[in-house]
């Protein structure tokens, strides 16, 4: 029998009846899942903290929950989970060993989850208010395609010759029991800082930014990094990804059992880069956000708009040694 993909944005079927990633009818619509994985939440004891959704209003992490068939997360869901947890307490030599697809099918399902309950308040507000829901057609593309990747879970799925994403992993001299998370659901961006590492996914650019960044990556790739540099090296990438112009596209090829995904060429028919120019006050803006902790400000991180402040690289252009920046953690 061949594999049968689920598209929910087809019907925008967002209802709590129908498991997130088949699409198979629930028994209850108590059949749910935790977005944020429970081992997660009581290592770092999240299940109350706060969380802000887009138009504002607050859940906890333990409110953000997706409707999800019990075979599936027995089946797909609970091994991943497991190997995850396995890897992230294990730290950085653990999780750099993880297939790379699994780290991106985890972070995957996570902001998936994100993104499901985003579009469940957005609708209900939209019914209640008596006005149709809209969304843009480059955000239901760009989301479509996660899901439609997310069924490498369940499905028999190759990634023929491309990795849809770009993985930074990078081991950093974190405080001891400190969490840290980001994430972007309009550029499809996540990060997470925890134990000895620090984990970058940009999910829909098809390795985009790992070639952007080729330079600064060659400096510091390998180096174990102070949480300042992880943070800035975070805030390149969350900021690269919303210059990203394109909205990658794919042939879906079943061939028997098995469904083929062929990613077509990001330049198009565009003699158009594919980063928008990178303008030194809007990533100033960026890193004041991820250095909040340390207290920078715009103004003394964009003294020279073309060199904004780096704790990268010295005036020399060579990696900063971790140890040799001192900040408090």
């Amino acid at each position: 029998m061949s594999a049968k993909l689920y598209q929910p944005f087809e019907k925008f079927n967002f209802s709590n009846k129908q498991c997130f990633l088949t699409g198979e009818e629930l028994k209850s619509t108590e059949e749910k899942i935790q977005v944020f994985p429970a081992w997660l939440m009581s290592r770092y004891d999240l299940q109350d903290q706060p969380f802000k959704l887009l138009d504002e209003s607050m859940a906890t992490y333990k409110d953000l929950k997706i409707p999800c068939a019990a075979h599936v997360n027995e089946q797909y869901l609970e091994p991943l989970e497991a190997e995850i947890a396995r890897a992230f307490d294990g730290g950085f030599e653990a999780v750099k060993a993880i297939d790379e697809l699994k780290l991106f099918q985890w972070a995957g399902k996570l902001l998936y989850g994100i993104i499901f309950n985003e579009i469940q308040v957005a609708i209900r507000q939209s019914h209640a208010q008596g006005e149709e829901f809209n969304i843009s057609q480059s955000i239901i593309h760009k989301f479509s395609n996660l899901h439609l990747m997310l069924q490498s879970l369940n499905l028999p799925m190759i990634f023929e010759a491309f990795k849809p994403y770009s993985i930074f992993l990078f081991k950093v001299n974190n405080p001891e029991n400190e969490f840290a998370y980001r994430d972007e659901i309009n550029t499809l961006t996540f990060s997470i800082r925890l134990k000895d590492f620090g984990l970058i996914i940009s999910l829909q650019d098809n390795g985009a930014n790992r070639k952007y960044h080729h330079n600064i990556l060659q400096k510091i790739e390998g180096q174990t990094l102070h949480p300042i540099q992880f943070e800035e090296f975070c805030g390149r990438i969350f900021y690269s990804a919303y210059l990203f112009n394109r909205l990658p596209e794919y042939n879906i090829l079943p061939v028997g059992d098995e469904i083929y995904l062929e990613a077509m060429s990001l330049k198009g028919m565009s003699v158009k880069p594919l980063f928008d120019d990178w303008l030194g006050k809007t990533y100033g803006q960026v890193l004041e956000n991820f250095w909040k902790r340390w207290g920078f400000l715009l103004l003394e991180i964009i003294k020279n708009p073309e060199h904004p402040m780096t704790f990268l690289v010295d005036k020399d252009d060579n990696f900063m040694p971790a140890e040799s920046i001192e900040l408090g953690l």
